[in-house]
């Protein structure tokens, strides 16, 4: 299964246990969801702990007032769910109400939030300590003050411009120069450490019908914003089934619509169809035939996503062996196509890819984590902001920023993913679980905006095909293609793998050695002979792995 010793050696020693394991964005999250596990909590418990923590000490990423989904294996009843708490527009949403500013910053960006439902409802339905404790840390560190890493106070100085729109979050988030807070300095985040108090005292009914509702609904509509105390009251977070293939003698499974997640299973299906030879690692015929074979899923993936009461992916199509066996013969092995960009957009370029026809086979800001226990209970999450602070908008005296998400539907009329009263936005939040003989062997995610849908699957090849550890997979430099043949690479690539797929019509605009465009992935392998777990982070954030 494992050959480490192939490629060259991960940023960092494999974290490796026995008993349990967390992988996140921020050490100190890590530790709190670590602390549950050693206290006698469960995957479940600590993942309240980590999430909510998070929320505190990656503040620009998410919170309370973001959005996420859950894959969930749950040992003791030998399946896997999905949570999605992704949200959904206001009911007053219509599309006259907005601008492309309206639906990007500010009151009327938000989408009813899922976050505190979704732990929540995890923690109801499978958790085992009293919910107060699991709470403990996120408020620790925002009453008490947590130190802002070098990567923080980056994203803090890329925001600021955002935050600078609304005196209620400059308060609260900038010192008195207007400036961010520099690396090492605590801040603290009183307002937001007394909300988090009154979750974990009364559970999430005071966040979607209590006080904290009154009072976000209140600031919200004080500044012209379309969300409702009966938008907050009426939300629900949905239990769903998995989506999945099969590729290579495993099964990978993902979460299904309003989520982009297909896509990555659809990129492993096109993949699975090449030879060993033509996927040899850091090669240029394997990266120019992966690029192509991104290009063709982001392709399908603009035309059939969106909220699934409206608009329905032919997965069976989109997923079969048949499709992508017929996609794969439209790859030209010696030339770059053109594409149209990562998202919808009406005019084309000319030659641009158009989408296949899967039908006819039917038979930003984010964060992520994972959680095992010895029982053998998984928890995958990936939640958000959207932008960075989300809306930017600091409601009343909560400390609560809600998300920007509607800022992900399109405006354009034809778009499948066109904003509307209570609607569900196609969203690009995509965590993975694979199993082999029925074992789950990998927990892996990601954010990166529509980047979570490119480099999950490099992720994965990396593990499955080429055996890598957790920690090398998610160092392994890696590539983003965005609009017409321009794609993004890192600069730890080879010169001549970056030459030679020039030659073949790709434009390389060269990044950063560890650029966190590219995401910021987390991961849990668990070796079933050993009873061992192993875990990655990714070191172009701040993630951690831990385990004891």
């Amino acid at each position: 299964m494992f050959r480490w010793s192939e490629y060259p050696p991960p940023s960092r020693p494999v974290a490796m246990s026995p008993n349990g394991m967390v992988a996140s964005a921020h050490p100190l999250a890590s530790q709190a969801g670590l602390a549950i596990l050693q206290a006698g909590g469960n995957a479940f418990d600590a993942t309240v702990a980590v999430a909510s923590t998070l929320g505190v000490v990656e503040p620009f990423m998410s919170g309370p007032g973001g959005i996420g989904v859950a894959l969930v294996h749950v040992a003791g009843e030998h399946r896997t769910r999905v949570l999605n708490f992704s949200g959904r527009a206001p009911m007053g949403a219509e599309l006259s109400e907005f601008t492309d500013d309206a639906k990007d910053v500010g009151a009327r960006s938000p989408l009813v939030p899922g976050n505190v439902a979704g732990w929540l409802i995890l923690h109801e339905t499978y958790g085992s300590l009293e919910r107060e404790i699991l709470f403990r840390p996120a408020i620790s560190y925002a009453e008490n003050g947590f130190p802002m890493s070098r990567f923080g106070s980056r994203m803090f100085a890329a925001t600021q411009p955002r935050i600078a729109r609304f005196p209620s979050s400059v308060s609260i988030l900038l010192d008195g120069g207007g400036r961010p807070p520099a690396p090492g300095r605590l801040l603290k985040l009183p307002q937001l450490a007394a909300s988090l108090r009154k979750i974990a005292a009364q559970g999430k009914d005071v966040f979607y019908r209590g006080e904290l509702a009154s009072k976000m609904a209140g600031a919200i509509q004080a500044l012209g914003g379309l969300m409702t105390e009966d938008d907050l009251g009426g939300y629900q977070a949905e239990w769903q089934e998995p989506i999945r293939i099969g590729y290579r003698g495993y099964d990978i499974l993902t979460v299904p619509p309003n989520s982009s997640g297909f896509q990555i299973l659809h990129t492993m299906k096109l993949l699975e169809g090449f030879k060993d030879g033509d996927m040899a690692f850091q090669q240029p015929q394997a990266l120019h035939l992966f690029m192509e074979a991104v290009k063709l899923c982001v392709t399908d993936r603009i035309k059939f996503a969106g909220d699934p009461r409206y608009v329905k992916a032919p997965l069976g199509g989109l997923l079969s062996d048949a499709y992508a066996a017929q996609q794969r013969l439209r790859i030209n092995r010696e030339t770059a196509a053109t594409v149209s960009g990562e998202h919808y957009a009406r005019a084309r370029p000319g030659g641009a890819l158009q989408p296949g026809r899967p039908e006819e086979f039917d038979g930003g800001m984010t964060t992520h984590f994972a959680v095992a226990d010895r029982d053998g209970n998984v928890v995958s999450i990936t939640q958000t902001l959207g932008g960075g602070f989300g809306s930017a908008v600091a409601l009343g005296d909560t400390g609560i920023f809600l998300n920007n998400m509607c800022y992900w539907f399109d405006l354009e009329e034809g778009s499948p993913n066109l904003i509307g009263p209570g609607k569900q936005v196609d969203f690009v939040v995509a965590p993975t679980q694979t199993f082999r003989d029925g074992k789950l062997v990998l927990s892996m995610g990601t954010p990166g905006s529509w980047g979570i849908l490119q480099t999950t699957p490099q992720m994965l090849v990396n593990v499955l095909d080429f055996g890598m550890s957790a920690q090398q997979a998610i160092d392994s430099p890696r590539f983003r293609y965005y609009e017409g043949r321009r794609v993004e690479m890192e600069d730890r690539f080879p010169l001549h793998l970056r030459r030679a797929l020039e030659e073949r019509g790709h434009e390389v605009d060269v990044i950063e050695s560890w650029s966190w465009s590219v995401g910021g992935g987390q991961a849990i392998q668990i070796d079933h002979d050993q009873g061992v777990f192993h875990g990655g982070a990714d070191p172009r954030r701040d993630g951690y792995a831990l385990g004891w």
